[in-house]
């Protein structure tokens, strides 16, 4: 009896294997989640009208484009990034639809992520973020930002991931892979050179080749090729007269035919100005038009679109050639096979535990400590008060020989501070929020603690904690304190704020400045540049009133971009803790204390004045309001400085640690290397100090003859490497042909020439701790 029901079930089951296998033959190849992805695209392709066509390539609604509903394809969903995902706005309005549901987790700015120097961090913020993505439905993150820190003025920066292309381009691929494997299309921005806000809608850059290849594309030539990245979008600002967004050598020769890109191309929002340029020059997906691509916008204009009715007039009137539609449909299509339509598409998480325990660790880890004389950080809360690295050591190190002007030589581990019985927070940005305002990144957060309740939080009652707001901004819309004032109540009383704040200082144990930037207009905030390089709100005359009033300040910069120090000699410890999103109280504090040994390095240079950057120097910016002219050519950052011997306040890699690091002397395995071959070299790092903690070793290479002129040294690979106290590693670095090169425009073509070339290993550029030279033959 077994044995036939048994036989009846196998036959059941064959039988509806066998259905089930005629059903699948039987439906479209495109619904068929197991076929490949081009038989899917060709299929749908055959089948949808000219109509549907031209719908799918533009907007539909702010932040979608339609679908093709008669045959099941859904519409495309983007959502700004790339630091949290966007609150729900109206359908045809930027103001927000008011749910409920769409508080996101914030993650730090990726300014912070880049000052991690850890892709492993690059790739869990990837992946989290694009776990909230597909969670809220949207198969596209608008993000992340890669464009090149060329002026510490750019409002935009803190979006950003610093100022070499190395770097970026190391960052930039794992951050794409985590979100992409959710389901959720990574979309790089800005393609290209839109390195200022100022006429950022219209202005022409001007550059060499040489500028363009070294350093404003590889980032995104890593993202397409190493990262895969599934979209792209295009920029506001021209290049060779024609905008970024439908420029035939951007878009068409480099990006698509160079580097093989198969995605879609996505107009920055409101960046599209015609239809042929746009049908022609390697535009794929137009959003935004008719609005200036933050606030202002014409009404259901979506059929106005340069690809809506006026590309459909052209097909239609045989005047443009069908099959340079049917490219951009098939873009559109593998972006809905890669995602919303995708076989096994996880289904995401939002606003978890797990999120901000991530957002939390990547910002404890980009956190930067610049100056730490006398081991004022971290500070002691007594024994026992606190756990993990530096408790209970009261140690800090001064930034290394060559650092920087800004860098003393610190104390060192084992100098005591003594214990913290009251502590006093001065600085409006110690309670204001930083997740809203600054253009489109502005976020809906769950949560964000404020760094005056993350250091409540940590102290609890072990020691007394008090407030000072010392400094006050202009409130502006959705954006101010967390306990929120009236702006219209008084006028701001400068002198009376500071004056409360330092009398206050003079009976603290310790003080901790918190200040910076902010998203205000005119600081880290798209639509405009800054201004000055000082900080502003007449926060230098208070720091250095406080420092006076009790030499053991801290200075806590909140910000995305450099900023003047003129009183950095007076100031014992100044920490770079950057925009944080949710965690960024807490992880603040667990620095500030101890519970964490900072490891952050910075992305960007800190120049000591404006005049001291390339942009600035030679310049041009901004430009005349038609052209700006990159005079500075390949020399941006410390590449600039190095060639004209200019000290920088904080060398580009520089950060320090409640430990310190011993360098051995660099080997390599061999003398000279051909073309096809690669050489090692390797370094012993040490932990020399008491505390567990991590050291970013970064290899520069210097091509010491060149046919053309090269910066003093270029970095061409870096580790982190986390070492317990004592612990000694090696440290190896491969190298090949390609960190050796540089683009010839003659051959339009990167070149490696033979001779000497030296590399040069160090804790930043301006700290080189050991050379080697080899020969390229």
């Amino acid at each position: 009896m077994k044995r036939i029901i048994f036989g009846v079930l196998a036959g059941v089951a064959i039988a509806a294997t066998a259905i089930a296998t005629t059903a699948m033959a039987q439906q479209p190849a495109y619904l068929n989640p197991q076929a490949e992805i081009e038989d899917r695209v060709e299929d749908v392709l055959s089948r949808m009208t000219l109509e549907e066509k031209v719908a799918i390539i533009h907007a539909q609604s702010k932040f979608s484009s339609p679908g093709v509903p008669r045959l099941g394809i859904p519409e495309n969903w983007m959502s700004d990034g790339p630091h949290g995902i966007r609150a729900e706005v109206m359908w045809d309005e930027w103001f927000g639809a008011n749910w409920t549901n769409d508080s996101c987790i914030v993650f730090p700015a990726l300014t912070c992520l880049a000052a991690t120097w850890n892709t492993d961090m690059s790739l869990l913020y990837g992946k989290s973020i694009g776990e909230e993505a597909r969670y809220r439905n949207k198969n596209v993150l608008l993000g992340p930002g890669v464009n090149i820190y060329r002026t510490p003025l750019n409002g935009r920066n803190f979006e950003y991931m610093g100022e070499d292309p190395y770097l970026a381009s190391k960052m930039v691929v794992p951050y794409i892979k985590g979100v992409q494997q959710n389901g959720v299309a990574a979309c790089v921005k800005h393609y290209a050179l839109n390195n200022q806000e100022v006429d950022r809608g219209e202005i022409n850059v001007v550059l060499s080749d040489r500028a363009l290849y070294e350093i404003y594309l590889p980032a995104f030539k890593s993202a397409i090729i190493d990262g895969g990245a599934w979209a792209i979008m295009g920029a506001y600002n021209q290049y060779k007269n024609e905008f970024a967004s439908h420029n035939d050598i951007l878009l068409n020769k480099i990006l698509k035919q160079n580097w093989g890109f198969d995605g879609v191309v996505v107009s920055d929002w409101g960046a599209t100005h015609n239809t042929e340029q746009a049908i022609n020059n390697g535009l794929d997906m137009e959003f935004g038009s008719w609005t200036d691509g933050m606030s202002w916008n014409k009404s259901n204009a979506y059929d106005e679109y340069y690809l809506a009715k006026p590309y459909l007039d052209l097909l239609r009137a045989g005047k443009t050639d069908v099959s340079i539609l049917d490219d951009k449909v098939r873009r559109v299509l593998r972006l809905v096979f890669r995602t919303t339509m995708a076989a096994n598409r996880p289904y995401g998480s939002f606003g978890s535990p797990e999120h901000s325990l991530a957002a939390r660790t990547i910002a404890e880890e980009g956190i930067v400590l610049l100056k730490n004389d006398g081991g004022v950080l971290p500070v002691s809360l007594g024994v026992g008060a606190v756990s993990g690295a530096g408790a209970g050591v009261g140690a800090g190190v001064g930034a290394s020989v060559g650092a920087g002007v800004g860098a003393g030589v610190g104390a060192g581990v084992g100098a005591t501070a003594g214990v913290a019985k009251k502590i006093l927070v001065v600085g409006e940005n110690a309670v204001k929020r930083m997740t809203v305002g600054g253009g489109s990144s502005s976020l809906k957060a769950k949560y964000e603690t404020s760094p005056l309740d993350g250091i409540k939080a940590l102290v609890g009652d072990r020691a007394e904690v008090i407030y000072a707001q010392g400094y006050e901004s202009p409130a502006v819309k959705e954006q101010d304190v967390l306990d929120a004032k009236d702006p219209d109540e008084k006028e701001i009383d400068v002198v009376g704020l500071r004056s409360q704040a330092v009398e206050q200082a003079r009976g603290a144990d310790v003080v901790l400045f918190i200040g910076g930037l902010n998203k205000n207009e005119h600081q880290d905030c798209e639509g405009a540049d800054r201004t000055t390089l000082s900080l502003p709100y007449e926060q230098d005359a208070l720091i250095a009133e406080l420092v006076k009033a009790n030499p053991r300040t801290v200075v806590i910069i909140i910000s995305g971009n450099a900023v003047a120090m003129p009183w950095v000699k007076d100031v014992p410890t100044i920490l770079e803790a950057w925009y944080n999103g949710s965690e960024a109280g807490n992880a603040l504090a667990r620095v500030i204390f101890g519970e964490v040994n900072p490891s952050g390095k910075l992305p960007f240079t800190f120049p000591v004045k404006l005049e001291d950057n390339g942009a600035h120097a030679v310049g041009e910016y901004p430009g005349n309001g038609t052209d700006v002219n990159y005079k500075d050519d390949i020399f941006v950052g410390y590449r600039f400085l190095e060639k004209n011997k200019t000290l920088p306040l904080f060398a580009f890699g520089h950060g320090l640690s409640y430990t310190t690091f011993g360098y051995g002397k660099a080997s390599v395995d061999k003398t000279s290397m051909a073309r096809n071959d690669s050489i090692t070299i390797s370094i012993n790092v040490k932990n020399t100090g008491k505390t567990d903690g991590a050291e970013i070793v970064q290899l520069y290479i210097s091509d010491k003859k060149s046919s053309l002129p090269r910066p003093v040294k270029e970095l061409k690979a870096f580790k982190k490497v986390f070492l317990k106290a004592g612990e000694e590693t090696t440290v190896r670095f491969v190298i090949d042909v390609s960190a050796l090169s540089f683009y010839d425009p003659s051959q339009s073509a990167w070149v490696a020439e033979n001779g000497t070339f030296e590399a040069l290993i160090g804790a930043s550029s301006a700290d080189i701790k050991s050379v080697v030279k080899f020969e390229l033959k």
